[in-house]
């Protein structure tokens, strides 16, 4: 029986819930979350825990453990593409294996995430050049305020980067309790041995191949979890590396202004002659992304900082955007590393980072 959140959580972190509640159906599902809208309480939904922070005092409600499963084919052909209805409480990385194994294109850069399939719409999962945007149908949701199931589709759901409306229409105080309890997921993919167009430098790189190529889904998936090992995102018990939220931070989405003022900052820093830093599409009309762990890393933060204080927390050993639990972290060690990298980012840049993970009972 599950004592505290820890035991939950990727990052190992968390006091205990009021009361932890585990369903395995959709019906089981939407019972509990009418039962504590009753009552009046609190909620959190929980899937992987993969992109949680929690409170060492734990979470004053019910938490709901997803452990719905399914993953149905309703439709399949050359022309018209694979349709895959996946259930909430799947692990994301079987639903990419099974992609892959048979042959369905379209969410293999996505190899290697921990989590549950109902979250990555919630903030539109994303990783080495893809999005489950791309390739997600519809979902179902259980919609709290209305009290039915609704069909949400691309458009309803708004995705952005790292965003959706799902994420947005949290209930009362704090980000933590949805609205929409998502039930089943759909994707449209590809009948395809070939993954789409590889489209990171560094995942090319590791294939050996140009921007833009296409390689067999198998090889795409080994390079990826290998890009994923080597950055500590892949899950291990024994690399203190692997107990994180992932990436704490959010790379930043900037006007052309703010743009070029973080370029005269790092030209003052850095020299002249110095780095640049990157700019990505996909900040959205009139804007522009740079990296998150440029801005850490040239701010003066390596890989495995740690506070003066000695505390049990710190930035990976293999990558500056995950932060990490040494063994014995409580929640407020991993805060005052992300906060020390947040001033000192925003006092180097003038770029105020933002943070990734959902934070249950606390304030960055």
């Amino acid at each position: 029986m599950t004592r505290t959140l820890a035991e939950l959580t990727t990052i190992r972190v968390g006091g205990p819930p009021r009361r932890l509640v585990s369903v395995t159906t959709e019906e089981e599902l939407v019972e509990a979350v009418q039962e504590v809208d009753r009552a009046g309480e609190p909620l959190l939904v929980v899937g992987g825990a993969s992109n949680l922070l929690v409170s060492d005092e734990g979470f004053p409600g019910t938490v709901v453990l997803v452990r719905t499963a399914g993953i149905e084919v309703p439709s399949a052909s050359a022309c018209g593409g694979v349709t895959v209805t996946v259930a909430a409480g799947e692990t994301w990385d079987d639903v990419v294996v099974r992609a892959v194994e048979q042959g369905w294109s379209g969410i293999e850069a996505l190899s290697g995430i921990p989590g549950a399939t109902g979250a990555t719409p919630v903030q539109n999962v994303g990783a080495y050049g893809q999005e489950v945007a791309q390739t997600i149908a519809r979902v179902r949701v259980w919609d709290r305020l209305e009290g039915r199931v609704r069909t949400m589709f691309p458009t309803d759901l708004e995705f952005s980067y790292r965003h959706s409306v799902l994420k947005g229409s949290m209930l009362g105080a704090g980000e933590v309790t949805p609205r929409f309890v998502v039930l089943t997921v759909t994707f449209s993919l590809r009948p395809s041995e070939l993954s789409q167009p590889v489209r990171y430098a560094a995942l090319a790189t590791g294939l050996g191949v140009e921007l833009g190529t296409r390689v067999p889904l198998r090889d795409a998936r080994e390079a990826v979890l290998q890009q994923r090992r080597d950055r500590g995102m892949v899950l291990d018990a024994a690399d203190h590396d692997t107990w994180s939220c992932g990436s704490f931070f959010t790379n930043p989405i900037l006007t052309s202004g703010q743009m070029a003022a973080v370029r005269e900052r790092a030209a003052a820093r850095l020299g002249p002659d110095g780095p640049t830093p990157p700019e990505f599409a996909g900040g959205g009309e009139g804007k522009v992304k740079t990296s998150a762990a440029w801005l850490i890393e040239r701010a003066g933060f390596a890989k495995g900082y740690a506070t003066l204080d000695g505390r049990p927390a710190g930035l990976s050993t293999k990558h500056t955007l995950a932060l990490t639990n040494r063994g014995t972290a409580r929640a407020e060690d991993v805060l005052a590393v992300a906060r020390d990298v947040r001033d000192g980012v925003a006092e180097a840049f003038g770029v105020r980072l933002v943070n990734e993970p959902v934070l249950v009972g606390l304030e960055l």
